[in-house]
Formats: structure tokens, sequence, C-alpha cells
């Protein structure tokens, strides 16, 4: 596939994220909460985890911001739900990895993931695309 089908999918998957989100809302039961804000471009969002014994099996999250920040949101939710606590920050390691241009495993499925690939050629929109993979961090991290 030529690089701009290639982008121009990867839009498509962005733009569809964006437009239906998964996983948006606030979950009653979770036991984790996190708010975090990007103050140079105004993002914010709140992320809310359900884990048990070590699995995240539940996630949502609600927020305000451009197209990348709350289609990465939604896609991280995706990947992390039903994911070990390990499992899920080794992805957001991959992931910052991914946004700064480092080596990572790229035999690995990534999913929709993938389509944030991109981002990494715009530093200024690096931060939008990590929000909430930091906020789900620093959550697991707490637990």
């Amino acid at each position: 596939m030529s690089s701009n089908n290639l982008d121009m999918l990867y839009r498509r998957v962005i733009m569809d994220h964006y437009k239906k989100p998964r996983n948006r809302g606030v979950l009653e039961e979770g036991n984790l909460t996190i708010n975090m804000n990007n103050p140079t471009c105004g993002d914010r969002i709140q992320l809310t985890m359900k884990v048990d014994d070590g699995i995240v099996t539940d996630v949502k999250y609600e927020g305000e911001g451009c197209s990348i920040s709350m289609s990465s949101a939604s896609m991280m939710t995706q990947a992390i739900k039903g994911k070990k606590i390990e499992d899920a920050l080794k992805l957001a390691e991959i992931f910052s990895n991914m946004m700064q241009g480092k080596e990572y495993d790229e035999d690995l499925d990534l999913g929709d993931i993938e389509a944030l690939q991109g981002v990494a050629k715009f530093p200024a929109r690096i931060k939008c695309a990590t929000l909430a993979w930091k906020a789900m961090e620093k959550g697991l991290k707490q637990e």
C-alpha cells in the first residue's frame, strides 16, 4: 500500500474513533479515577478504571480535546480492557516509544493504535496522543 493510501486509512481510523468513541463515559463502579490535562492546548481527560485482581476489567473516559487526543483515548481504552496491569503498562511503553520515533517491536499487532504512528512527525501533537496513556499509567502505578 502506498504511503499516501496508508495515511488516508490512518486518518479514517482516527476520525472513526473521534466521531464514534468507544468506552466514553464515566465508570460509576470504577476504583481508580485520574484527571489530567494538557495546558498547552487545553485537552483534558478523566479516566475511570475498574481493576480487579491485577486486571483492568473496565475503563471509560470523559474529556474534551482535539481529534487526536480523544481518538487516542478511545483506542487506549479498547486496548487495555481485560489486560493485566503489567501488560497495559507495557503497551503504554510501546506506545510512548512509537510516539517518540524510538524502536519498538513492529511485529506486535497494535490494532487501531497503529493509526497514530504518524503523529510522531508532529512534535506539538505528541502530547495530545499520549494524554490518555499518561493518565492510565499514573492510575495503574498507584494501584
